[in-house]
């Protein structure tokens, strides 16, 4: 899928060996039955790590699952991790008291913003299944509208969801961190964005291979 993108960043000073060293980048879209578990993945991601953030959302997926659910755990999209195959649907969500969203390792906080989300969905105030249909701007400005997400959230829809190509997220720290020791300079987030001009129409291409550098240096 990204054979050109590779091609195109294999020639930078940067990107260039991390391409060489970890193959294919491994991005792309996922069905649109995804499409709103994956944004209460990403509410449940922020400011967590991996870790911590991976098993609250298989505490969720416990808690909704019915029979048809096979709870096998498969490769998560982006995380180092596994979750379960569990369908989470907006009525799934909103069927569950806020103590027992509590109980899996929300915080208050996202207790509300999960369950504001699957309300406007359910409610079709957010139509989340026809978000591809939208260019970047139009997706982040649909997003953003949602109490709990954020660009950053957005960011990871746009980027692990939709696979849109040219997506730098600046606001997520592990890029941050990767991409410090990457080009071995101190930027800031204007700065990073600016030096990541170079690597378009392909920044979501070239975030990936410096994100892979946390996982295996």
């Amino acid at each position: 899928m990204w054979k050109e993108a590779e091609e195109f960043l294999e020639k930078d000073k940067y990107i260039g060996p991390l391409v060489k060293k970890y193959g294919s980048c491994k991005i792309k879209p996922r069905p649109k039955r995804y499409y709103f578990e994956d944004l209460v993945d990403s509410i449940v991601q922020q400011q967590l790590s991996m870790k911590a953030a991976t098993s609250i959302f298989n505490r969720i997926k416990e808690k909704v699952a019915d029979k048809k659910d096979s709870k096998n755990p498969n490769k998560h999209k982006w995380r180092v991790g596994k979750t379960l195959e569990v369908e989470v649907s907006p009525e799934k969500i909103l069927a569950l008291s806020d103590k027992e969203l509590r109980e899996c390792g929300l915080s208050n906080a996202k207790v509300v913003y999960v369950k504001n989300l699957a309300e406007k969905v359910k409610r079709q105030e957010v139509k989340v299944e026809s978000l591809d249909k939208l260019p970047d701007e139009e997706v982040m400005k649909e997003l953003v509208a949602v109490k709990g997400i954020g660009e950053w959230t957005a960011h990871m829809f746009l980027m692990f969801t939709l696979a849109r190509p040219d997506i730098f997220p600046v606001g997520d720290l592990g890029l941050r961190n990767a991409f410090k020791k990457v080009i071995q300079k101190d930027l800031n987030p204007n700065e990073m964005s600016k030096f990541a001009e170079r690597w378009k129409p392909w920044r979501t291409v070239a975030s990936w291979y410096i994100w892979k550098t946390l996982e295996n240096p």
